[in-house]
């Protein structure tokens, strides 16, 4: 008996419109097209196309052989191809690429690839443009300081470090509110306003005279910077990418932020010998000219960003937008058979207090949160001292600078490796535990040996090595967002794991004192419980998501088909609670 299909309705109001909603184009029909300019609202299902051969998808291009086929199917197998379960995955009537949505389409994997390289090009290339400046004006402080910046406005290491609280208590409060109003008006209206607006603040410390003005300015930064980049980089580049592919980009993210760390150390290199210049100190220069930078990227943003993949056409990007027909409903359709819940929710639609709290009290992304909170105390305070540090062992402000840039693109590699290992090894938990193994034995020498009082070069080479640990951020905000699995959890998750974040920050910036100055031994040893007590975090942390699979294992496996199938045609539970999802770990 042929089965009949309809999209979910969307929210209450949005059908009341005097037509029947839109419905996924050719869903489940005989023959499916590329055109969907008559799709019917159901329609029947008669047959289904071949799909790709069951074997393993070549993610990297070291695993595509001579023998790799790249004009065979690429097209996945997925919940939608069987009607049963196709009808508690549908999209809403109201998501903004519904349009495009076709359960019969297929591509091959050439397609597929082509594909992915045009959307690095034209989404994430300036993606990444955009996060790199937000770490220019968020970290300049650092190559300031090095320009007798405290001296000059009469402030002490200790200022320096309520800096670096006020910075981070500000983020973390614009965070979710950020989020909310991102998820509320989209994020490309919202982030490049965001951007232009802490640019004017940035280039604003030109005119710095003092703690309070300095305080000001940290606090006024962090909560125009509060939320940029968890909307960013989870929800927004979730319409494009695919969960693999978008761990993989998140580590290009913070590619992009060591590698703005390294222009930051040539940029001051350069800008602090302006000292001088007009009468003014290098420090005025290098946050006025660094802030016009960014301004710029600001105002590119508002005509660079669309706001899904299939709205890509306006003024400045084309008539005919960036992507043609086909290779919109490629997109569409590979991002959405690889996560159904990418449909729960069009990019305009808000998040009411209720999502708001059922979000916040999903209790099985808590376990991320602490290793939100946890993971970079051990390594924030020595990278937040080291032009301090430097200086303080003899090197002058230019060496400094320059001294800082090799730890910066060590751990950019080393990033980006752990990052590809999680994928290939395809497992999260040890992997980002590697981190903390790394930075154990240089954290327990610079507690164990005074390195003020070692050769200067030596010292540099420990904290340097320190500081190249590879982090497992870029992979934890992925395993985060694939732990949600709805969009509305996503969005909020996003934001609860980076103000975990930020709160480490502010923890991290008020560990070494100036009382416990030069050597920070005291400091250093709480440095050392607490990468110990992240070991034991991140052991803990698999052991529960193990339970959790296991214990839905069980449920799940003690029912009959008839049961699973009535389980998906009528369950109330979303994301992951559903008894058929399972934890990444």
């Amino acid at each position: 008996m042929p089965v009949v299909i309809s999209p979910r309705d969307g929210p209450t109001g949005a059908q009341d419109t005097g037509t029947d909603p839109p419905a996924p184009p050719g869903i489940f029909s005989a023959t499916s097209s590329d055109s969907d300019e008559k799709s019917p609202a159901t329609t029947t299902v008669t047959a289904i196309p071949e799909l790709a051969v069951p074997l393993e998808e070549k993610r990297f291009w070291w695993q595509r052989t001579r023998n790799f086929d790249g004009d065979a199917i690429a097209t996945q197998p997925s919940v939608y191809d069987d009607p049963e379960t196709a009808r508690a995955y549908a999209p809403r009537a109201d998501w903004e690429n519904l349009r495009r949505f076709d359960p019969l389409f297929r591509w091959t994997w050439n397609e597929e690839y082509r594909l992915i390289r045009k959307i690095d090009l034209r989404i994430m290339v300036f993606a990444c443009i955009m996060f790199m400046a937000l770490e220019l004006d968020r970290a300049n402080i650092s190559q300031a300081v090095t320009d007798n910046m405290l001296g000059e406005l009469k402030m002490t290491t200790d200022d320096f470090n309520m800096g670096f609280t006020v910075f981070r208590l500000a983020f973390l409060c614009a965070e979710l509110p950020s989020q909310l109003v991102s998820k509320w008006i989209g994020p490309d209206r919202w982030i490049p306003a965001q951007i232009t607006l802490w640019s004017i603040v940035s280039l604003s410390q030109f005119w710095l005279n003092g703690r309070t003005t300095f305080l000001l300015t940290r606090a006024l930064l962090a909560l125009l910077q509060g939320g940029l980049f968890p909307m960013w980089i989870i929800l927004y580049l979730s319409y494009f990418y695919k969960s693999h592919e978008l761990s993989l980009r998140l580590g290009f993210f913070w590619t992009a932020m060591s590698i703005a760390d390294i222009l930051a150390g040539l940029f001051a290199a350069g800008i602090l010998k302006l000292r001088g210049h007009l009468a003014t100190s290098g420090w005025r220069w290098l946050f006025m000219l660094e802030g016009l930078m960014t301004l710029v990227i600001g105002l590119l943003a508002f005509v660079l960003m669309p706001p899904s993949p299939t709205q890509t056409k306006n003024w400045f990007r084309g008539k005919k937008g960036w992507f043609t027909e086909r290779e919109e409903k490629i997109m569409i359709n590979r991002v959405i058979r690889d996560d159904p819940s990418k449909g729960d929710m069009h990019n305009r639609q808000p998040i009411t207090p209720k999502l708001l709290w059922k979000s916040m009290s999903d209790y099985d992304l808590w376990p991320l949160y602490i290793i939100g909170l946890m993971f970079q105390l051990p390594s924030s305070p020595p990278g937040q001292y080291l032009t301090l540090t430097l200086r303080g062992l003899g090197f002058d402000t230019f060496k400094t600078n320059l001294l800082t840039i090799p730890s910066v693109f060590l751990h950019m590699v080393t990033m980006m490796a752990l990052t590809y290992v999680a994928e290939i090894w395809k497992e999260l938990t040890f992997t980002a535990l590697f981190a903390q193994v790394w930075m154990f034995p240089f954290i327990v020498f610079i507690y164990v040996v005074d390195i003020t009082q070692i050769n200067k070069w030596t010292a540099w080479v420990i904290l340097t090595l320190l500081l190249a640990y590879p982090s497992p951020h870029p992979l934890q905000v992925g395993w985060n967002s694939r732990n949600s699995n709805t969009v509305r959890s996503r969005t909020v998750s996003a934001a609860l794991y980076n103000m975990f974040c930020q709160t480490g920050g502010i923890i991290s910036a008020n560990i070494y004192r100036s009382d416990d100055a030069p050597r920070y031994k005291r400091g250093n040893g709480v440095l050392l419980g607490l990468l110990i007590s992240n070991i034991a975090i991140y052991v803990l942390t698999k052991g529960y998501y193990v339970w959790r699979n296991k214990s839905r294992d069980h449920k799940w496996n003690a029912l009959t088909a008839e049961e699973k199938q009535n389980y998906l045609d009528t369950t109330k539970e979303e994301g992951n609670k559903r008894l058929d999802f399972r934890f990444h770990h």
